[in-house]
């Protein structure tokens, strides 16, 4: 197999030598270069398998996931998920949106999905977001779904911030026919000027409504992630009530929410995102993130909490399925990392005006 070409990016975004390396790392380093675009660069990856079997440990509500990428574009600051790229020696902070792996689709995926018990979840993008800008040209997200809908029995996740996941409104249709699926769309503000800081190559909120919108008038199931909340930037009441109500006018069945999770890998990225921008919550993140990567259960449970009562308020209602923040395949459960409980702070006027609204 031969080695990548050096292409002309940031030097520390290089694949690494394949001298001494292993699995995952070494198939990265020998990966062929396909295309070059603003200050990222994409490479083939060989895939042995696409479906990958989640550790008990883990804690989410899904039993296996499917990433048709390594990286991703997008370019979020809050990226949890930029760890996965250490596995192939590739350390620096952007190098997960700059270095994006382009996944070869075994012969095996159908035979697979063989392995997968009734019951089992299957999550779509939890590392990667399956419809970004590389979708365009290589497809594999397509391939995969082109391939799962020769299947029935199957409960599918796909989680996304793109609106391109309306091009493949045809084969989610037919997959819906004899599978359980729903599709999230991540929205964590209505502001777009927030929005292009936070998550710079995404698609503007508004347009990831009308995907929704678009979903929805397919028959497909969908609803909204607001996830992450970070608080002081996008957890204000009433920006919330804002944003739950435009997912109801887009006919979401339903609005889940987490809070971050931010990794040292996310923190690299996102705390000179803070400094830069709110410089006044810095000391506030450190403390509350000393030693931990999760957020105090309170915390999270109190912003799911307004986040259901918001729900309420604007008649958005849950299909079977999705009573709580745990039926999502992306969400994850804040509690990992928690070394003290902390009593919820009193709520605000403002979430008191929202409640009683509801």
């Amino acid at each position: 197999m031969a080695h990548a070409t050096q292409l002309p990016i940031h030097q520390s975004a290089q694949p690494a030598a394949s001298n001494g390396l292993v699995g995952i790392a070494r198939l990265a380093s020998e990966a062929d270069p396909l295309r070059q675009g603003h200050h990222v660069e994409y490479f083939s990856l060989t895939a042995r398998t696409l479906l990958s079997r989640v550790a008990p440990s883990a804690r989410v509500p899904f039993q296996w996931a499917i990433n048709p990428y390594r990286g991703c574009e997008f370019g979020c600051k809050y990226c949890y998920a930029r760890y996965t790229h250490a596995f192939m020696e590739l350390r620096e902070p952007h190098d997960f949106e700059q270095q994006i792996f382009v996944k070869e689709l075994p012969a095996s995926l159908s035979a697979e999905l063989r392995r997968v018990k009734h019951g089992e979840a299957i999550a779509i993008g939890t590392a990667t977001d399956p419809y970004q800008p590389a979708e365009r040209r290589y497809e594999v997200t397509r391939k995969i779904l082109e391939t799962l809908s020769l299947h029935e029995g199957l409960d599918l996740g796909i989680i996304t911030k793109s609106t391109l996941v309306t091009r493949d409104i045809d084969l989610l249709s037919q997959i819906s026919q004899r599978n359980r699926l729903h599709v999230s769309l991540t929205i964590t503000t209505l502001d777009a000027d927030l929005a292009r800081k936070l998550e710079p190559r995404a698609p503007r909120p508004d347009l990831r409504l009308q995907a929704l919108r678009q979903l929805r008038d397919a028959g497909i199931t969908a609803g909204v992630s607001c996830a992450p909340i970070l608080p002081g930037i996008n957890d204000d009441p009433r920006d919330l009530d804002r944003l739950v109500e435009a997912a109801a006018a887009a006919k979401a069945q339903y609005v889940w929410s987490n809070v971050l999770f931010m990794k040292d890998s996310a923190a690299a990225v996102l705390m000179p995102w803070i400094a830069e921008h709110y410089p006044h919550l810095v000391e506030g993140y450190k403390r509350r993130f000393d030693g931990r990567a999760f957020l105090p259960r309170a915390i999270a449970e109190r912003t799911q909490f307004l986040v259901r009562r918001l729900e309420t308020k604007h008649g958005i209602r849950r299909p079977t399925g999705h009573g709580n923040s745990q039926s999502d395949p992306s969400v994850r459960r804040g509690v990992q990392g928690v070394q003290r409980e902390e009593w919820p702070a009193p709520l605000t006027a403002p979430q008191l005006e929202l409640f009683a609204a509801g």
